[in-house]
């Protein structure tokens, strides 16, 4: 069957094939459950543990999931019995430690409770089958550490990697083949030295010291307050596209790359502007309906669904949650949809840049941090001029960024989202923070020593201490709250509202280390504004207004040139960020270089401690080497493409063209049309054969000289490799328009992002 065929026939079976259904679970009356009565039902709870468990054990394990005492053995091996008990009535036949390796997704090994108990007798072997977890089996696995990214610290002869049971983080069951589940220990993974080896050990360490930083901060500002602990909350926005399953089988390069590395835009894509917030296609309504019923089951609260701006791209998210339990639900829910998807003959596609063209995918990451009384710290309130620790922690963010903005722009880098930052709104890489209008003035106005401005707007709203009250004019419409900011989407780190969103890490990535890297900044701030309100106050036992003013002022100035309010997309603000000493990192090699800059490394490693220098420099290589291989992957994968399939469709539809007009020239007929046509292609036949040929050379000299510096490696990759592939694709494109459909080897994007 020809590619053609194969192509219709895909067509044909995404708008004729068998619809999935399933049935929302219901009462024994048969009404529909509420979703509250789902939520959580596979996840082994603190309230279900403690209903499984004795008094002394649960008080046990508490004291331990506090840091107050290790878990001892009686401990575990009850809370092991428990939770194998609870699973197994849900159809558990395995168990797996599910952690977080550096590849941007999720490792699992699964193990069966089943076990032998063997006796000799004078008869032989008496062999007698048990169903057993102990404490050890739910403390601890062992993976090899070697098979997973390193960055030199395992190596095959010195392979032993350990993963541990994360206590902060609820076990649950996921539905596995033929009606079994299987029961999953969210666990950090670490070397057989006790280095990190994964992305959640690192943010774990990074949300204590930024508690214990916090909330200094607050008991120096509030004696009274007695905050204990601070918390992070993060809420992941999680975009991505979805595309017939059928046709994505028919894209290698989507099927080893993520993304297309050829195709042009159909006539109507996303310029309409009628995707966004659009009605859902009735295929992925189902899917995302099943996506959210399996949520419910794993008590991830998803809140929202609903189109995106490009044609076939859409968008979840959930309600906040501890950063730590928001990680490990956004990649739980990223692998559910994989398997929904699957289900309903789709593909869910995660690359940040899958089209080009179309506005790529991000993981909107919102970030706050609140106390254990439940106070958000960066809630303005009403009066935020004269909330003095809203203000303080404000400010400890901006420095944050004006300190460390290269850090956070090497936490979201990589070869994917190099395609997406800087457009379709998509933020840019230059790290700015945009607090909007009321909030600006509120700094000003505290730094000039001033009143502040009004900003009602007589004709169409009323004032409203701390934001305004929206009058639309219809008589029959209510009055609405405006929220104290607007919002800017081209901005890569805006505060809204009540919290700040880093636009800029990317769909497919693990959120783990952004906001690591964002926690160590914001604990790094917190610290030196300790320091200088301490400095500032003197004996007295607490700082005076005055004391808090002047260290107020002191920081407002400081971050001033981290505060943009404009369009983040122009070049006006690349020549203004440059006048305000704002780094502008083009590129993801030149960003991992700053992990290793003096300041950045010592505040990663000896002033917070969340990293050795070890586990660091392992980072770091990763990172790099991760970069240059997805980009030789890239690389490899188009010239396949090209060489197999392109380039031979074109050759025969040339064949074909020139078969016609010298079979019309033979009996007489004008030839001129197909002539036309074959003089219009020759060129660009030749010129994608061209660049096929540098693309192969480029791929391969990297590959014959591989430095051993990883940097070096991958700027070799960025500035040679990459550049060839953008041209080879140019030249590719170019040749699509001008061969038949009928010839044309892959799915094109009209297929690809309109039959859903």
């Amino acid at each position: 069957m020809s590619a053609y065929e194969l192509r219709k026939n895909a067509l044909v079976k995404a708008a004729t094939g068998e619809k999935r259904e399933i049935e929302y679970p219901r009462k024994a009356d048969g009404s529909p459950k509420y979703p509250s009565e789902i939520y959580g039902e596979n996840v082994f709870t603190l309230k279900t543990m403690a209903k499984a468990l004795p008094k002394p054990i649960f008080s046990s394990f508490l004291k331990q999931r506090r840091g107050r005492q290790n878990l001892d053995k009686t401990t575990a091996d009850s809370i092991a019995h428990a939770v194998r008990v609870w699973a197994m009535d849900r159809g558990a036949t395995h168990y797996t430690h599910w952690f977080q390796p550096q590849t941007g997704a999720t490792a699992e090994k699964h193990d069966a409770f089943l076990s032998l108990l063997s006796s000799f007798t004078p008869g032989g072997e008496e062999v007698t089958p048990i169903d057993q977890f102990s404490g050890s089996q739910l403390l601890q696995s062992e993976p090899d550490a070697s098979s997973f990214p390193s960055g030199g610290m395992r190596t095959t002869f010195e392979a032993r990697g350990y993963t541990i049971w994360d206590t902060s983080s609820s076990m649950f069951v996921q539905r596995g083949p033929n009606g079994t589940s299987i029961l999953y220990i969210p666990s950090v993974f670490i070397s057989y030295n006790g280095d990190a080896l994964d992305e959640k050990t690192g943010l774990l360490r990074s949300n204590e010291v930024l508690s214990r930083a916090a909330a200094e901060l607050v008991n120096l500002l509030e004696p009274d307050a007695h905050v204990a602990h601070v918390y992070t909350t993060l809420g992941t926005e999680q975009e991505f596209f979805l595309v017939d399953r059928t046709m994505y089988a028919l894209r290698p390069d989507l099927k080893i790359t993520g993304r297309t590395l050829v195709g042009q835009l159909p006539p109507r894509h996303q310029q309409l502007e009628d995707h966004y917030f659009g009605r859902i296609p009735s295929r992925v309504m189902r899917a995302i309906s099943e996506l959210e019923l399996e949520c419910l089951r794993l008590g991830i609260p998803i809140k929202t669904r609903h189109n995106e701006v490009a044609p076939a791209q859409f968008e979840v998210a959930p309600i906040f949650e501890e950063a730590s339990v928001a990680v490990d639900h956004n990649l739980l829910t990223m692998d559910v949809l994989h398997k929904v998807a699957h289900r309903h003959n789709l593909r869910v596609l995660y690359h940040e840049k899958p089209f080009k063209g179309v506005n790529g995918s991000g993981k909107h990451c919102n970030w706050a941090v609140a106390t254990d009384r439940g106070e958000n710290l960066l809630d303005p309130t009403v009066r935020p001029e004269t909330n003095f620790r809203f203000l303080v922690f404000l400010l400890a963010v901006l420095r944050a960024l004006q300190e460390h903005a290269p850090l956070l722009r090497a936490a979201i880098s990589s070869s994917s989202n190099e395609h997406r930052l800087g457009a379709q709104e998509a933020p840019p890489a230059i790290i700015s923070a945009f607090l909007g209008d009321q909030l600006n003035e509120v700094l000003d106005a505290i730094d000039e020593d001033r009143p502040l401005k009004n900003f009602s707007v007589p004709q169409f709203q009323t004032i409203k201490v701390g934001g305004t009250v929206l009058d639309v004019k219809v008589a029959g419409l209510p009055h609405i709250a405006r929220d104290l900011t607007d919002r800017n989407r081209t901005s890569p780190f805006a505060f809204t509202g009540n919290k700040f969103e880093f636009r800029a890490v990317g769909s497919k990535q693990s959120p783990s280390f952004p906001v690591t890297v964002l926690n160590c900044a914001v604990t790094a701030a917190i610290t030196e504004i300790v320091a200088d309100l301490r400095a500032q106050m003197g004996s007295k036992p607490a700082p005076s207004d005055d004391d808090t003013l002047a260290v107020i002022r002191k920081y407002i100035r400081l971050t001033r040139p981290v505060r943009f309010e404009g369009d983040n997309y122009s070049d006006a603000w690349v020549t203004e960020a440059a006048r305000r000493g704002l780094p502008n990192i083009r590129t993801a090699p030149e960003a991992f270089t700053y992990l290793l800059k003096d300041k950045h490394l010592a505040m990663l490693t000896t002033d917070t401690g969340i990293f050795s220098h070890g586990e660091l420099m392992s980072r770091y290589h990763i990172l790099n080497e991760r970069y240059a291989k997805d980009v030789i992957i890239e690389a490899e994968t188009l010239k396949t493409i090209v060489g197999q399939q392109i380039l031979p469709a074109a050759l025969e539809y040339r064949k074909s063209l020139a078969e016609s007009a010298a079979a019309l020239k033979a009996v007489g007929v004008e030839a001129a049309p197909e002539v036309q046509v074959l003089n219009e292609l020759a060129p660009l036949v030749v010129a994608l054969q061209a660049e096929h040929t540098k693309l192969a050379a480029a791929v391969q000299k990297l590959i014959d000289h591989e430095s051993d510096d990883s940097n070096k490696h991958a700027q070799a990759a960025c500035d040679s490799v990459a550049p060839a592939i953008a041209a080879t694709r140019d030249a590719a494109d170019a040749l699509e328009t001008a061969v038949a459909d009928k010839y044309w080897p892959l799915p094109k994007y009209t297929e690809l992002l309109l039959t859903i």
